[in-house]
C-alpha cells in the first residue's frame, strides 16, 4: 500500500477493491477489515468497497488473470533461488503494453494481531445486499469523534 495514490481512484471518492477469498486480506480476518479503515478509509477519506471472491475463485480475478501469463512467459520455469528474484520476473512482464511494477518488502510485520470486538464494533463498515459476508464498503469516520 507504500504507493497507493488515492486521488488517481475513482476521482478520489472511492477505492475498489477484488481480493482473494483466503489469507490475510480474506472476508474474515479483522485486521484486514480495520487496517483498511485506518490506513485507506479515514486517512485519505476515501469510500472503500472490497468484494472478496469466494475461496478458489481468484482465478476470475481480471488482475491476477492478466498478469499469470506475462509474468509466466519472463519466469520460464526457472528455479526460485531467492526471494529477490521473483519481483524481477513480475517487472518484466508486459500486460497490453503496460509494464509492471513490482518490489520487495523486507519490513517485519507482527503476528498475532487481534482486533477486539469493541475495535469491530467502531468499523464503518456497511454489509452489502448481495453475499454480505463477501461485499461491503469501509466508510471514513468522523475523525473529530476519534480522538
Amino acid at each position: 500500500m507504500g504507493s497507493l495514490r488515492p486521488r488517481a481512484i475513482s476521482g478520489g471518492r472511492g477505492a475498489p477493491i477484488l481480493a482473494d477469498g483466503g489469507g490475510g486480506n480474506g472476508h474474515r480476518p479483522r485486521l484486514w477489515k480495520a487496517r483498511l479503515q485506518e490506513r485507506i478509509a479515514d486517512l485519505y477519506g476515501l469510500h472503500v468497497t472490497v468484494c472478496h471472491y469466494p475461496t478458489g475463485a481468484s482465478r476470475w480475478n481480471p488482475v491476477e488473470h492478466r498478469l499469470f501469463g506475462p509474468v509466466s512467459i519472463n519466469w520460464a520455469g526457472q528455479p526460485l533461488r531467492s526471494l529477490a528474484t521473483m519481483p524481477g520476473w513480475i517487472r518484466g512482464a508486459e500486460v497490453g503494453g503496460a509494464s509492471v511494477t513490482a518490489s520487495l518488502d523486507r519490513a517485519e510485520y507482527p503476528t498475532r494481531v487481534k482486533v477486539t470486538d469493541e475495535e469491530m464494533r467502531r468499523l464503518d463498515l456497511e454489509r452489502h445486499e448481495v453475499c454480505p459476508e463477501w461485499n461491503y464498503t469501509i466508510s471514513p469516520r468522523n475523525t473529530q469523534l476519534l480522538n
